[in-house]
């Protein structure tokens, strides 16, 4: 078996892990997120060696999305890190064999302390699995390891178990994108989703020109306003807008001279608008939508600038 028939070998069985998983599902996992929801403490993940890896990327994931999380070291625990505990909380252990010396150590002392166990093991027979007040299985048929050793379609599907409950907590809570950017703010996702159209608009010397404003006017001030267009404004109102395509377009079609040409005889009429307090991912999907590049941007019925398509590819 060369390199190529492995991988795939290895994506075929992590597969078919992950797809049996919604067979193992039962009323547990709805009770556990009951639970979740109704705690009032945190949500804390507790998982030794590869588990505990992936405990660690699942807990990071619910504190992202809503839920209280963190994660506890079991070895950690039975030495002092118990402290980080609240009767509040709730403890999610992960153990695929379910019988982890680490865990089995701490759930009587978790017990004792009332707190909520939620299990997730392989092993339906597992201690941990037993003594869980709520138990996921996670079992797997085989795993992608060539060896039959290292953990591999049983860590798959943990993460998998784990994406499915902050995916459903998610959904329980209506956890929004602007929530979601709130705990994100540092990189390029939490600017995308913080940025307003105020934020990446054009507002000075904007290419303004009137509607009845001549063609030399209409080059000259789209030339120097540096945006390829030209707003209409009369008294202060957007009567229109000049794109250089308008320009193009006007001069294909009419029988005038191009000198005889004025604003109103090329603009677009009643332009697409968008308000500068609306999100800039959202003016960028409507120019998409609508097959745009320009947007101006109006409130109570004044121009406050323009944002283009250009402009909201800058906060990616």
């Amino acid at each position: 078996m060369n390199s190529l028939d492995i991988a795939k070998n290895v994506f075929r069985l992590e597969a078919e892990a992950v797809k049996n998983l919604s067979n193992l599902l039962t009323e547990d996992f709805n009770k556990s997120i009951e639970n979740i929801l109704q705690s009032k403490g945190r949500l804390v993940i507790t998982g030794m060696g590869k588990s505990g890896h992936i405990g660690v990327k699942i807990s990071a994931t619910l504190a992202s999305t809503g839920t209280p999380s963190f994660f506890m070291h079991p070895a950690e625990a039975i030495h002092g890190d118990l402290g980080m505990l609240t009767k509040d909380d709730i403890l999610l252990a992960i153990s695929n064999s379910g019988e982890s010396e680490e865990i089995i150590k701490i759930i009587p002392l978790v017990k004792r302390m009332g707190i909520t166990l939620i299990g997730m093991a392989g092993k339906v027979n597992s201690t941990l699995a037993k003594e869980a007040k709520y138990f996921l299985n996670i079992a797997i048929e085989k795993e992608a390891c060539p060896l039959q050793l290292a953990p591999m379609s049983s860590t798959t599907a943990t993460l998998a178990m784990g994406d499915a409950l902050a995916a459903a907590l998610m959904k329980v809570r209506d956890f929004k994108p602007e929530e979601f950017a709130m705990y994100h703010p540092g990189g390029s996702l939490g600017k995308k989703l913080l940025t307003k159209v105020k934020d990446i608009m054009t507002s000075k010397n904007l290419p303004i020109v009137t509607s009845k404003s001549e063609f030399q006017d209409i080059i000259h001030t789209m030339t120097s306003g540096k945006l390829g267009l030209c707003i209409v404004l009369d008294n202060q109102k957007v009567k229109g807008i000049i794109t250089d395509g308008d320009l193009r377009r006007a001069l294909e079609i009419t029988d005038k001279p191009r000198f005889g040409l004025m604003a109103q005889d090329i603009m677009t009429l009643s332009p697409l608008v968008i308000s500068q307090y609306e999100m800039a991912i959202d003016a960028e999907e409507f120019m998409l939508k609508n097959k745009i590049n320009d947007l101006l941007v109006v409130d109570d019925g004044l121009l406050c600038g323009v944002v283009q398509l250009f402009d909201t590819g800058n906060i990616s």
